[in-house]
């Protein structure tokens, strides 16, 4: 009797150990799989709708609702002048388009800098910012640095005339402004080099009287400014002196001698007589 008591407190105690260890390692799967779902939710980041373009647009085309649709960005990550809504790039339910001033390529997103405002052409009044003007400046292969302008990019404008007596200068008169047109176009995905005759700046009121009392009077050069040179360009100013290494020489006059005299009558002359001065 208790050998069968004995057998049966054994298979007693082996089923619990197996219960209490089937029960851990199911404890330990369901742990498992909540922190796998707490690090999935964790990387799921909040996303909205931006438009993005299903095909190539290249400049001057019409963005129609044809060639945009929707997709899910992240939201800390949509970029500056996105459309999020149909309102804000089809506003009058698509009756005036925008048209495209850089290329686009399939899937990526349209921004405000890419499009003109609705109804617009891509020309240069879409371009101009506020308050701002065009003034078309001539040029040559010299002095519109050899073909390597593009619109987009800034550029100092130099001016070179004489003033005074003869006197040959070279002067910075305006620094930094930017191209808004070569010839006549203003698309800036033109990678080939153009020889350009004129071009096309972005300038205030003020500057555009200025650039025309220079272009009238003398010659314009242009010098290209890097991408990235956020440096604007102090006063230059050299003459034919300053690059002949030439000094502008002085003649200092002597002083001149101080006389006095008097004056005498001699019957019905006057005669002057110098005497040493007083002072």
């Amino acid at each position: 009797m208790r050998l069968v008591f004995g057998f049966v407190l054994l298979i007693g105690i082996g089923l619990a150990g197996s219960a209490v260890y089937l029960a851990k390692d199911y404890i330990g799967q369901q742990q498992a799989q909540l922190a796998e779902a707490e690090r999935a939710k964790q990387a799921i980041v909040p996303t909205v709708d931006v438009f993005v373009v299903n095909k190539q647009m290249r400049y001057g085309q019409r963005l129609t609702k044809e060639d945009v649709k929707l997709v899910r960005w992240p939201e800390e990550a949509v970029p500056e002048g996105a459309f999020v809504s149909e309102e804000e790039l089809f506003p009058s339910n698509g009756q005036e388009l925008r048209s495209v001033l850089r290329t686009m390529e399939p899937n990526e997103a349209v921004l405000a800098v890419k499009v003109t405002q609705p109804g617009q052409d891509a020309g240069i009044s879409s371009r101009l910012s506020p308050g701002n003007r065009a003034f078309t400046i001539r040029t040559d292969v010299t002095a519109g640095v050899s073909g390597f302008l593009r619109v987009g990019d800034r550029v100092d404008v130099y001016w070179t005339g004489a003033v005074g007596e003869g006197q040959n200068l070279t002067k910075l008169i305006q620094p930094g402004i930017r191209l808004i047109g070569i010839n006549q176009s203003a698309d800036e995905d033109r990678n080939g080099p153009v020889v350009a005759q004129t071009v096309t700046v972005e300038v205030g009121p003020q500057q555009v009287a200025a650039l025309a009392q220079a272009q009238a009077t003398g010659r314009l050069s242009l010098s290209l400014v890097g991408a990235d040179d956020s440096i604007v360009s102090s006063a230059v100013e050299v003459d034919l002196g300053d690059v002949l290494g030439i000094e502008d020489e002085r003649i200092v006059e002597a002083p001149k001698e101080e006389k006095c005299f008097v004056r005498r009558r001699q019957g019905e002359e006057i005669i002057s007589v110098e005497i040493p001065c007083s002072n």
